[in-house]
């Protein structure tokens, strides 16, 4: 079962970037671990390896009383990509890192996460040619609201609760706006 964060990662790929198919929490047969979300569009050949941290606080993950956030998504996407050049040879590859709140720290700061995410990413691409997405801050921000945006102008049903949720609000500000105008006449 997928988290919250994992299933806004997925509905992003399905309903904005137009993926075929979405799979959470796939097992990579080759070595321990799994990937968080994987999306595929057939015919573009494709395929998004998307790994989220949906840290409230900020992302920080710590080994050994230290913080350890390039080392730990280092070895994920290793794996990540690994798995996806050996099962789907020919596919171009998209990584993705989605988490909602990554601090900036000043210069003088011991730690810096969001350093350490551009020299993930920097290695990222030196090993695979790759681009790593980094969806944080900003960047996941504007993915809520591309979301949002989608599910209101839906009038069915979504399956998804998190897409039903964002319909639900978007519709409701709406109504609320005609309420507030109406009572203005």
């Amino acid at each position: 079962m997928q988290n919250i964060g994992e299933e806004i990662c997925g509905e992003y790929l399905n309903h904005i970037i137009g993926c075929d198919f979405i799979t959470y929490n796939i097992t990579n047969p080759d070595i321990h671990g799994e990937i968080d979300v994987v999306g595929i569009k057939l015919l573009d050949k494709e395929i998004y390896v998307c790994e989220v941290a949906t840290h409230t606080g900020g992302l920080q993950y710590v080994t050994n009383k230290r913080p350890d956030d390039y080392n730990r998504f280092y070895s994920k996407f290793k794996k990540d990509i690994d798995y996806a050049q050996k099962y789907f040879k020919g596919f171009k590859i998209i990584p993705m890192l989605w988490s909602p709140i990554v601090r900036i720290s000043n210069e003088s700061a011991k730690y810096n996460t969001y350093t350490e995410l551009i020299r993930l990413k920097e290695k990222i691409h030196e090993e695979y040619e790759l681009n790593l997405k980094l969806i944080i801050n900003e960047k996941y921000k504007s993915a809520l609201d591309d979301l949002k945006n989608y599910a209101s102008k839906k009038t069915s049903a979504f399956s998804s609760p998190v897409m039903r949720l964002f319909q639900i609000e978007k519709n409701l500000d709406k109504h609320i706006a005609r309420l507030a105008k109406s009572k203005k006449n």
